[in-house]
């Protein structure tokens, strides 16, 4: 049987448990039991669906939309956008003319989709479109005045920024008198945005749009949808067929997740639709690279950022900073299989990087724990640039901080930042930059990049300190709130199945988490290559087994419980997910956490 216990009405431990084995205290979700009763009654779902939703904040008119999202529900007007109608004119200028456009974009997942997607877009279109994306090691992030002229040089008469040049106003001056340039960014932007024909990003100071939890191929989309939009007004469409702008969707899904954007409203239809549009296997870059990946089951959100995305990722981290786009705009199999190939190799060689540098900086986060401080600035000599953003989120996941991660080189400290929720980071390094203290710097609340001279590192990490003091208050380790207590008898593949109808699951949409007690493990050992994932099998004490797995468990205190438990019995958390394997669906418990049972 399922609990949905009547304390997640008034918080409390679960089981005593106040300091798991990774820390943490289990907490129940709090939610309205009337409220899911009611969900569940009026949309004829199991209960166990209806308490699920209303923990997570939703109410009984906004049910059937959030089970079932749709663009034509939620998809706004793009013209909300601020500068959206002058893009949507320019670019159906430019097809029109058949005009020569560059799409500059960033290294990043969002970047490749966002750049891709455009790409597709214009060149079915008609118009001759190249990309251009920064070497992430010599040039940095976004544009810069030497790139902006040599594109102007090659013909361009417009170039569409994607994921990047919000900040950019000395780079995009390079294109003055040459060619026309679009930004279509959801970077923070501070104070005027440069001068260009548009400037569409929901993050604008001056933007009334609401629509700020958007990526930047989200962005894109729209943009796609304006300008579809303008050329159908003007006739373009009378001897020709129309593109498919649904079959973009999964670019936008991938970005979305990929970028740790809220799976929420506008964003939930994205990925739900994206996901189904990418099932399809019409893409031959994605296809190639879920092959590779190994992914045997339908694409989900995991599918997006765990299998992917970092894939993607590696090859602006420490490899070709455009293939992620190339695969992604590849309409040739073989071609598209050959890169897939090449990004898996890079980002093998992008975890063997990571790990080096990820063991020298737990230990001086650590140490700085210890000291008391609020942030984590952590700097390493011959860090590598492009594994210090997943550095900063690791050491984040562990100590609950805010967490700066930079390598020295060239007489320059750069490096990225992930926060943690309640805390912008991203104010404080634009506030660090506007002082003096960091060379460059910007980003949002979550995630910021930045660079300082080596003699500034206390400086700037006492402003860091100073600016987020509050964070100092946080719990060694974040709280993990749990929806309900889970027998092993009921840990069923139909439960599962059932649960998964509240996905995609994700940022601002938590995968519900059900806590097992007193399981014993059976058998447990290591699976995988690097022998990184742990499988066990669990008994109840009422009988019943289950497969469990836990992955990033090549060692910590978690993998210690899980393979030396020696038949003592345990509470168990985890997300319940039904997984077909050779016409067979079964269930099995995703672990997050546990600890012993007393």
């Amino acid at each position: 049987m399922t609990d949905l216990p009547a304390e997640v009405a008034a918080p409390g431990l679960v089981l005593g448990v106040a300091r798991s084995a990774l820390g943490r205290r289990w907490l129940w979700r709090q939610g309205d039991a009337r409220t899911g009763l009611a969900i569940a009654q009026r949309l004829d779902l199991p209960e166990l669906v209806g308490q699920l939703m209303a923990a997570r904040g939703i109410d009984l008119e906004a049910a059937p939309l959030f089970l079932e999202p749709t663009l034509r529900a939620l998809l706004p007007d793009p013209s909300v956008l601020l500068d959206m109608d002058r893009a949507a004119e320019r670019l159906a200028a430019a097809v029109r003319r058949g005009e020569p456009v560059a799409v500059f974009g960033d290294y990043d997942v969002d970047g490749a989709c966002a750049g891709a997607l455009m790409l597709r877009f214009l060149r079915e279109l008609g118009c001759p479109v190249r990309h251009y994306v920064p070497d992430r090691l010599k040039e940095g992030y976004g544009p810069n005045p030497a790139a902006i002229a040599a594109l102007c040089a090659e013909g361009a008469t417009l170039v569409v920024c994607v994921d990047c040049g919000i900040a950019a106003h000395e780079a995009l001056r390079a294109a003055e008198g040459r060619a026309d340039v679009v930004v279509l960014d959801h970077h923070k932007a501070e104070g005027p945005v440069p001068a260009v024909v548009a400037a569409v990003n929901p993050n604008r100071l001056d933007c009334g749009s609401g629509l700020r939890h958007l990526c930047a191929a989200a962005v894109g989309f729209m943009a796609a949808v304006a300008t579809l939009r303008e050329l159908r007004r003007s006739g373009f469409f009378s001897g020709r067929p129309e593109p498919r702008l649904l079959d973009l969707l999964d670019l936008v899904a991938l970005a979305t997740v990929c970028d740790v954007m809220p799976l929420t409203g506008l964003n939930r239809a994205f990925v739900t639709q994206g996901l189904k549009v990418m099932a399809r296997g019409a893409r031959p870059g994605i296809a190639a690279l879920l092959e590779v990946a190994q992914a045997r089951d339908a694409p989900s959100a995991y599918t997006l950022g765990f299998l992917l995305g970092p894939r993607i990722n590696a090859s602006g981290r420490i490899g070709e900073p455009d293939l992620g786009l190339r695969l992604l705009a590849c309409d040739d199999p073989v071609e598209a299989r050959a890169m897939a190939e090449r990004l898996d190799a890079v980002n093998r060689r992008r975890q063997e990087v990571e790990g080096e540098v990820l063991a020298a900086a737990f230990a001086e986060a650590e140490a700085q724990v210890e000291a008391g401080h609020p942030v984590l600035l952590l700097v390493g000599e011959g860090w590598h640039p492009g594994v210090v953003g997943i550095v900063a989120g690791r050491v984040k996941e562990r100590f609950n901080r805010p967490t700066c991660v930079a390598g020295l080189a060239d007489g320059l400290a750069k490096g990225s930042g992930r926060s943690v929720p309640g805390v912008d980071l991203g104010a404080a390094v634009i506030a660090g930059r506007q002082s003096g203290l960091f060379e460059t710097g910007g980003g949002h609340a979550m995630a910021a990049g930045f660079s300082f001279r080596p003699g500034q590192r206390e400086r700037v990490h006492a402003f860091l300190n100073e600016r987020l003091a509050h964070a100092a208050d946080l719990p060694a380790s974040a709280d993990l709130l749990l929806d309900g207590t889970l027998l092993v008898p009921a840990a069923t593949a139909a439960l599962a199945e059932q649960i998964a109808r509240l996905g995609p699951f994700g940022a601002g949409h938590e995968e519900p988490l059900f806590v097992l007690p007193r399981v014993r493990v059976a058998r447990a050992d290591r699976v995988g290559k690097e022998g990184n994932t742990v499988r066990a099998f669990l008994e109840g004490e009422g009988g019943g087994r289950l497969k469990a797995v836990c992955f990033r468990a090549k060692e910590g205190p978690l993998a210690e419980l899980l393979l030396n438990s020696r038949g003592a019995p345990l509470h168990l958390c985890g997300a319940l997910r039904a997984e077909a394997w050779n016409g067979a669906v079964t269930a099995s418990l995703h672990v997050q956490d546990g600890a012993p049972a007393a």
